[in-house]
């Protein structure tokens, strides 16, 4: 009779609860301003019109040489940037994996060799010792195997690295370009 009357007593109070959360929830919005960036805030420039160009002739000046970089350099900065986070990302995602994989190799391998040599020391009349040598066998087969993952996860944030810093140079050469163009045009141009 008690065990009912508490379960009762519980499911009331959890009904309770539920309705008074679903009163007290309240929506709210907000409105999110978006701002567009021109290509050279996109590419932490800055240009100064020196001959007075308007804010219009600007914006076609830019745009097209944005365009004459890109034909000569053969690049795009947006997707040079997309690019380089893919690999960071990709890089990251493979530090972690051989993270958490490498802390268990070791005793997974263990578990698995005793469990052969047991099975082989008891064919062979030691269960025992096939257990023991089998652990000891297992155990450095899955250190080794960690060491290998952790190996192949250094060498992807290198090549991470190495593809960051090729990327920056790609991007300075497109801004070099870029430049270029715009101070043909009579623009002051720093980065």
């Amino acid at each position: 009779m008690k065990k009912t009357l508490l379960a009762a007593l519980a499911v009331a109070l959890a009904a309770q609860t539920a309705t008074t959360g679903q009163t007290q929830t309240t929506t709210t919005t907000t409105t999110t301003k978006t701002t567009v960036k021109t290509v050279p805030q996109a590419l932490n420039m800055y240009v100064f019109p020196s001959q007075g160009q308007s804010s219009s002739q600007q914006s076609k000046d830019e745009s097209e040489c944005y365009y004459w970089a890109v034909n000569n350099t053969g690049l795009d900065p947006f997707q040079l940037k997309q690019k380089a986070q893919s690999q960071q990302q990709q890089a990251n995602a493979n530090q972690a994996y051989a993270s958490q994989a490498g802390a268990g190799y070791g005793a997974r391998g263990a578990a698995g060799g005793a469990a052969g040599g047991a099975l082989i020391g008891a064919i062979a009349g030691n269960a025992g010792a096939g257990a023991a040598i089998g652990a000891a066998s297992g155990f450095i087969f899955g250190r080794v195997r960690a060491r290998q993952d952790q190996s192949n996860a250094q060498e992807s944030a290198n090549a991470a690295a190495s593809g960051a810093q090729a990327t920056a140079e790609q991007l300075a050469n497109f801004k070099k370009a870029f430049s270029v163009c715009l101070e043909a045009k009579k623009y002051m141009v720093k980065y």
